[in-house]
């Protein structure tokens, strides 16, 4: 989508990444194509087939398919590829009651990150310094994460939250405060596992249970009524 005026006149995000493939699959997918091009030459079949299967996994693991995106604006839809592994309320550090909808992407989903819901960027926050596996109860308190806060058309507050895990390095969130994010728009990714949450305001209905396979920019997985508050 390209940049224009979003709502209200807010600067619209140009989404991002867009292409099939993220360009990191040409950045660490040509070492292992090199490799085994250089075994097949030395006849090595084993180690040429090894790299190559390699190479065909980082690019498998950087895919950006295009998706439909359902419903309507009160509709949100998953900011993942993944699994379903927390639905339920939490408490925030400022005593606030939100519902909390957390994703685990495991190393053969889709890595790129899709907007909820539409929304005005109000606030991005990194922080944390730990690489802890997902499943952790310490790693959504520790872990290495960027929280991408929006504020939508009616003034209701969401926060998308990417969280690193075992062997993820690196978020890359492209938003800037006070860009207008649209619904299913593409915004970033996190290399190579991860965890992806969703913080509704209370009184929102989740559409999905624990256990539950989502994807991203097309799978529902809450929708907010009009009582809902921020």
């Amino acid at each position: 989508m390209s940049e224009g005026a979003g709502q209200g006149g807010v600067p619209a995000f140009a989404e991002r990444p867009t292409e099939l493939l993220v360009e990191d699959a040409y950045r660490f997918g040509c070492i292992p194509l090199a490799l085994s091009a250089l075994c097949g030459i030395a006849g090595w079949t084993g180690f040429a087939v090894l790299w190559l299967g390699l190479a065909l996994f980082v690019g498998a693991f950087f895919r950006n398919p295009e998706r439909a995106i359902p419903g309507d604006e009160s509709t949100l839809v998953s900011p993942a590829d993944g699994r379903v592994i927390d639905v339920g309320e939490i408490e925030t550090a400022d005593g606030r009651k939100v519902t909390r909808i957390g994703i685990f992407l495991s190393v053969f989903n889709v890595h790129v990150n899709r907007a909820p819901m539409s929304g005005r960027v109000v606030d991005v926050r990194r922080s944390g310094d730990a690489y802890l596996a997902a499943f952790n109860p310490d790693a959504e308190q520790r872990n290495v994460r960027v929280d991408l806060e929006l504020e939508t058309a009616d003034s209701g507050r969401i926060v998308v939250s990417q969280i690193t895990g075992l062997i993820a390095r690196r978020i890359v969130c492209h938003p800037k405060v006070g860009d207008w994010v649209r619904r299913g728009e593409r915004y970033g990714l996190i290399r190579f596992g991860s965890r992806t949450d969703v913080l509704l305001p209370a009184g929102a209905e989740p559409t999905v249970r624990k256990g539950d396979r989502v994807r991203g920019g097309e799978s529902v997985i809450a929708r907010l009524t009009s009582g809902t508050a921020a």
